[in-house]
């Protein structure tokens, strides 16, 4: 058995990436190894992070794990200070988490201080070239890279971002595991009357941060589309990372107002079952994308899941099996969503998605990293 270190997001930053780590650490130690998180005193400076807050408020750590606060993203000495704290550990690997490359010279440092010392190092790629890029992006990446010795993608468009960077055989493409921490689906209905929904709407469900790559607007083009179908609702759930005025501009231009639920606020991880247990659909109309941590939700809850062809999610819902791969227009999208509910397919979508969930076990991911450790 192995010690390893996870380095990247967790309690008390809030948000998906936390989550997976939490979830990865627990899960290479339910295989019997040891494994730990070192996360961030800082992680990001107040004018990069666009949301209320980058802290979860709830108060309550994830129980049995280790979390070491150390990194911060923009002080070089914390960079050293890791370095040592993993030196003296001695683990046998370690894996960081990385997915913007302005965290490119903090991990980038830490890694190449630590492989002098013989550890070898991982590296879990959620995006290479950013959605949103900024001067510097491509040589902040490149620097993090060439400080590694083996990759994880979960997506197939991000492996190719990747290889443009490293020509390294120590690459695997895997699965993104299940969001399994949100607890249990509960009843539909009981979900909606507790979210104070119609418990007899047919309920799409946006949810996540509400980013411009991610299409809101899209979906909103589509219920103008399907204006002939009133019992059709959308329900958003999400922090707004941008300016919302515009979307609330095309709810009322488009007269929507009476279609649309928008809980425009971060969703904390107790409620987070209600909000997929209400819906009967869930839809991703990213313009661009490598892979969604929201499907691996949908996959959990056994919920239905429309996405646009673009990047990885292609890869994740099978078409007309666990939901919808749709061109990205609002026409399509709205389409779609009407096939949907006319023909009556949640149930045969609903199978779709319990069978298809067996691929993305924890077991099987953290096995598949451990065993790319063994072959560096």
């Amino acid at each position: 058995m192995a010690k390893i270190f996870i380095i990247g997001p967790a309690f008390p930053l809030r948000g998906g990436l936390a989550t997976f780590d939490e979830l990865f650490c627990n899960a290479f130690n339910e295989q019997g190894h040891s494994c730990e998180i070192i996360s961030y005193s800082l992680q990001y400076p107040g004018f990069l992070f666009p949301g209320s807050t980058q802290f979860d408020t709830s108060g309550v750590a994830p129980k049995h794990l280790k979390i070491h606060t150390l990194i911060n993203s923009v002080n070089p000495l914390s960079w050293i200070k890791t370095a040592r704290f993993i030196k003296k550990q001695k683990p046998d690997f370690i894996v960081f988490r990385f997915w913007i490359p302005f965290m490119g010279p903090a991990l980038g440092s830490i890694a190449r201080m630590v492989r002098k010392s013989g550890v070898k190092v991982l590296a879990i790629t959620d995006n290479v070239i950013p959605h949103e890029k900024r001067i510097g992006d491509a040589a902040f990446s490149k620097y993090f890279i060439n400080g590694c010795d083996g990759f994880v993608t979960m997506s197939k468009a991000v492996m190719k971002d990747l290889e443009k960077f490293t020509t390294t055989p120590h690459k695997k493409y895997l699965l993104h595991p299940l969001y399994t921490s949100f607890g249990e689906k509960i009843d539909k209905y009981t979900a909606r009357k507790a979210l104070g929904l119609d418990e007899h709407k047919k309920i799409v469900l946006f949810f996540g941060l509400i980013r411009k790559y991610k299409g809101l607007d899209m979906l909103l083009d589509a219920f103008h589309e399907l204006k002939s179908s009133p019992d059709i609702n959308l329900l958003i759930a999400g922090e707004f990372y941008e300016d919302k005025q515009p979307y609330l501009d095309l709810i009322e231009k488009y007269q929507i107002q009476d279609r649309v639920i928008l809980h425009g606020k971060f969703i904390a991880n107790e409620d987070v079952k209600l909000y997929f247990s209400a819906a009967d659909l869930v839809a991703l109309p990213y313009r661009s994308a490598t892979q969604s941590g929201v499907t691996q939700v949908s996959f959990h809850f056994e919920v239905p899941t429309l996405v646009t062809n673009v990047g990885g999610l292609s890869e994740i819902i099978p078409d007309k099996i666990a939901g919808y791969v749709v061109d990205s227009s609002g026409k399509a999208i709205a389409e779609a969503i009407k096939d949907y509910f006319e023909n009556n397919r949640i149930a045969a979508f609903t199978e779709g998605m319990r069978k298809e969930k067996q691929k993305y076990d924890w077991k099987i991911f953290v096995n598949e990293v451990f065993d790319l450790f063994k072959k560096l």
